[in-house]
């Protein structure tokens, strides 16, 4: 159905007259007749009854009017949700409970005015191929992992270092620790059964493993953060490791230990993505914000991977 007949209906039909009508579309009364004929033509029904007073809606144009009227409210809806800045940005994060969600809870505290839609993609690949369709308009990721450089049309910037602490139940060997240095950690079982192969946090924790000989197992189904923290909590030969930002929530009898690792400090880069041709206004907002609110990078006694490098 060609919404502009249906535009010419209502403007008819809110008139009373075609040549009022014309005037309000800066058209000629000719083409107003022309449009309220073809609508006819297509529902196979009269509209309009002319009469000395103007023009009158028959039975069928009567219950015609409120669908016509929603077919121009969805038109103008459909229109607006792909207009510049109008929509809302679309941000990808890892976790809800991560430090990227939290950054993303400072930036909605200070824009308000900005309409958001959070969501969270699995791994870099699904968040790339969102970021260059425009299903999302900036993603959270760490990169480069080796041998797997961003495409050309996606930009990156190093946006928040994340301290990593060790998580212990009340009776693991080092849970009275006030700190521990990676070098101690070696021979000491971390679990982590949330790395899946292939994703860039995997690639940051396997050059971990490689560079200071730590045992990381993945063993056994991820059923998600509580499940993690029971079985830490109950298990002393078991730690795992978490970012210092991150917020999770445990009964008060598990005991759970947090334990700063040092020397050096194992940071996780966080980079926002986004594509170079995105006209979203907020986008620029969001990237001023994010730069603005974390510290530098790369501080005396942390390490990265080596192929983690600020772009």
């Amino acid at each position: 159905m060609d919404l502009d007949t249906v535009r010419t209906f209502l403007a008819v039909a809110d008139t009373g007259r075609f040549r009022e009508a014309a005037d309000e579309l800066a058209v000629t009364q000719q083409a107003v007749s022309k449009r309220i004929a073809a609508l006819e033509r297509v529902l196979g029904v009269r509209l309009f009854t002319r009469t000395p007073r103007g023009a009158e809606l028959t039975i069928d144009g009567q219950a015609f009017l409120p669908h016509a009227r929603e077919l121009s409210r969805v038109a103008e809806r459909a229109v607006a949700s792909v207009h510049r800045g109008s929509r809302p940005l679309r941000v990808d994060v890892l976790a809800s409970r991560s430090a990227q969600s939290g950054l993303m809870r400072g930036f909605h505290r200070a824009h308000p005015e900005i309409d958001l839609d959070v969501m969270t993609l699995f791994d870099i690949e699904t968040a790339v191929t969102a970021i260059r369709s425009g299903a999302i308009d900036a993603s959270f990721r760490a990169v480069a992992a080796p041998g797997r450089p961003l495409p050309e049309d996606i930009a990156s910037v190093r946006v928040l270092d994340e301290p990593l602490q060790l998580l212990t139940g009340p009776a693991h060997a080092l849970a009275g620790a006030r700190s521990v240095t990676l070098a101690q950690l070696a021979g000491h079982r971390i679990w982590m059964p949330g790395i899946a192969p292939g994703t860039e946090w995997a690639a940051y924790y396997d050059a971990l493993v490689a560079e200071f000989g730590l045992t990381i197992e993945v063993t056994g189904p991820n059923f998600g953060s509580d499940a993690l923290l029971d079985t830490i909590a109950d298990t002393p030969a078991l730690a795992t490791f978490m970012g210092e930002p991150t917020r999770l929530v445990w009964p008060a009898g598990h005991g759970l230990r947090r334990i700063p690792v040092i020397d050096p400090v194992p940071v996780y880069p966080h980079s926002l993505l986004w594509h170079r041709d995105n006209p979203h206004p907020a986008l620029n907002t969001l990237r001023a914000y994010l730069v603005g609110a974390t510290p530098g990078h790369d501080a005396p006694g942390t390490w990265v991977p080596d192929w983690v490098r600020p772009r």
